[in-house]
């Protein structure tokens, strides 16, 4: 909870030996009873003055939202717990490195008998910091180097340049981050970007130029983003061999869009969850803006988790999408949905199933993925209390589709396409947490219900990344 310093309301009183006066000096004074002591937890207090010690660029109008509750205190239990969550909220703003409390009786004329002091020592980050470290993503590995400018205009604002070099994808990109004062979660962003990646399940390498604008804010137990992205792309042919299908779709395209997302997230970690239900919800729709590409997009996700008996967790996991072109023009290979690998449908290759032309993968208009898992404690607990709490033993089941639909027919008929020739597989695994950042995943899988042109992976099969299914 950091540093909290609370000095004493009465002071201690100084006599003995050690101060230089003998037992044998001074007349035994008469034994008065003791008054009751009073407990100072209890004892009514008024804060009178909030100090903010070693503020430099950071404007003070900001952080009075932040620390506003500890003048609401009565008690000096109720003092201590506000001026932690005041310490709380002027952390969570990204200006500070460090923040330390001190609660003082108040001084001064005006000081009265219950009054206290609290004193906020903060110490503000460098106007520029830099960083470099690793990122695990869906199966593939990156190098980011990254600054940033903490504070920058003094009210929590952020600039970020960074640049990632990874194994499938090479981006470079300009943030600035603007939080509403007294209320983070409500926040803008902006972004500008340069990403190129690489499908090779699709032969395909695909550069977006683009800007964006986010804007973040919480309702009830919600979390909703609204974005607009202005993109240009450009697609384009990653080996000779690239099927027909593919090169028709190479060449330069415009894409504006507006997406929504809702969160709802309850679960006490991301990356192996005990406890706890997420519900996200994504709907995109592009053209009405501008650009080339129009379609509207809807996908979802919904997991649910419970701890069993014997430490063990049973998670389930449900995912869909469906993706409706509006006018004439077909659909984008770089817009539809992917299925398959040790993210998703376990024992399939990386996005290798579904549609597909002389062996590249084109993605499916209508997709849908259900996950069964029980984790287990490694067996006879090994490292129990340190390092062998980051492994869990699984057993999974996966089913999915993906296909693309005959939008001249009724959600009857989507419906029964989906439900046909559907993959699954099953299968059992070691899992490694790596902090709440990502796992990694080394599995046994036997793929079932595979269909012409799916490509599998029938035994040991690695995984890493942030989002399994």
């Amino acid at each position: 909870m950091g540093t909290v310093h609370a000095r004493s309301l009465d002071p201690l009183p100084m006599k003995g030996p050690e101060f230089g006066v003998q037992a044998d000096d001074i007349e035994a004074p008469e034994v008065e009873p003791e008054p009751k002591q009073e407990v100072l937890e209890n004892r009514d207090v008024v804060v009178q003055r909030v100090h903010i010690d070693g503020l430099g660029r950071t404007k003070e109008d900001l952080l009075t939202y932040e620390i506003a509750g500890v003048f609401r205190a009565k008690n000096l239990i109720d003092v201590m717990k506000k001026s932690h969550e005041a310490r709380q909220k002027l952390m969570r703003l990204g200006i500070f490195r460090k923040v330390e409390v001190v609660i003082d009786t108040s001084q001064g004329e005006d000081a009265l008998p219950n009054g206290l002091d609290v004193t906020f020592e903060v110490t503000e980050l460098r106007r520029m910091t830099g960083s470099y470290n690793t990122m695990v993503g869906n199966n593939e590995g990156s190098m980011v180097l990254g600054l940033k400018f903490p504070n920058a205009l003094g009210r929590a604002e952020k600039m970020t340049f960074q640049f990632s070099y990874g194994t499938k994808e090479t981006s470079y990109g300009l943030s600035f981050f603007k939080p509403q004062a007294g209320n983070f979660e409500r926040n803008v962003t902006l972004n500008l970007y340069n990403v190129t990646g690489q499908f090779p399940w699709s032969s395909l390498r695909e550069t977006d130029r683009g800007v964006s604008t986010e804007l973040s804010f919480p309702i009830w137990k919600t979390n909703q983003t609204l974005k607009w992205e202005g993109m240009w792309r450009e697609l384009s042919c990653l080996a000779r061999v690239a099927s027909f299908a593919v090169r028709e779709e190479s060449g330069h395209s415009l894409k504006s869009s507006l997406s929504h997302a809702m969160i709802i997230d309850t679960r006490n970690s991301s990356i192996l969850p005990r406890k706890g239900g997420l519900l996200k919800i994504h709907q995109e729709l592009a053209g009405y803006t501008g650009g080339d590409a129009s379609f509207l997009k809807e996908d979802f996700e919904i997991q649910l988790n419970r701890t069993l008996f014997w430490d063990s967790v049973v998670s389930a996991s449900l995912w869909g999408g469906l993706l409706l072109p509006i006018g004439d023009k077909p659909t984008s290979i770089a817009d539809r949905f992917y299925l398959g690998g040790p993210t998703s449908i376990r024992g399939f290759s990386m996005y290798s199933m579904g549609p597909q032309s002389e062996g590249d993968y084109l993605g499916g208009e209508a997709y849908w993925a259900g996950g069964l898992h029980v984790y287990t404690p490694l067996p006879f607990r090994p490292g129990r209390g340190g390092f062998g709490d980051l492994f869990r033993t699984h057993f999974f089941l996966n089913a999915g589709n993906l296909c693309n639909l005959n939008y001249g027919e009724g959600p009857q008929a989507h419906l029964k396409k989906l439900a046909e020739c559907i993959r699954w597989s099953y299968g059992a695994g070691i899992v490694l947490r790596l902090g709440n950042i990502a796992r990694l995943e080394l599995n046994y899988c036997i793929p079932m219900g595979v269909q012409s042109g799916d490509r599998i992976c029938d035994g040991v099969q690695f995984g890493a990344g942030i989002r399994f299914l």
